[in-house]
């Protein structure tokens, strides 16, 4: 329901996914977390929580930049192929992309600039960079 561009929840401020993921692995050395989901690994500061556990992810969409290619030098971490599913107007300036993220709906605010520097359109291969991530549970 979140992720539905079409209900006004997708276009707002504070438009989210929230994502079910399995905790797969601590790293100690660098105190995060690896949660797994079947879009890919996401990377999160250390929780304790044991191996196995179901979380809640909560990914805000203005924290979601695209790429047409993976990011190799670059400090984000959660870095997702993703097809883009529809494009939505979001005020003057904005759009809300709808992405499949390995079968999961994500949301992107980006600029309608980008989008269109991006040649952004339904179908397209992109890639996801998430930058933030906030565990519910």
């Amino acid at each position: 329901m979140l992720t539905r561009v079409d209900l006004p929840l997708a276009r707002g401020n504070d438009a989210e996914a929230l994502i079910e993921a399995r905790v797969a692995k601590h790293d100690d050395t660098y105190a995060l977390t690896y949660l797994d989901f079947p879009g890919g690994r996401f990377t999160v500061a250390r929780k304790d929580l044991a191996v196995g556990t179901v979380v809640r992810l909560r990914v805000i969409a203005r924290d979601v930049s695209l790429t047409l290619a993976r990011q190799t030098d670059t400090s984000i971490l959660n870095i997702f192929p993703a097809i883009v599913d529809e494009i939505v107007p979001t005020g003057d300036s904005q759009v809300t992309v709808k992405l499949q993220v390995g079968g999961i709906p994500q949301l992107s605010r980006i600029t309608r600039k980008s989008a269109a520097l991006l040649e952004l359109q339904p179908g397209k291969s992109v890639y996801a960079q998430t930058k933030t991530v906030a565990l519910l549970a």
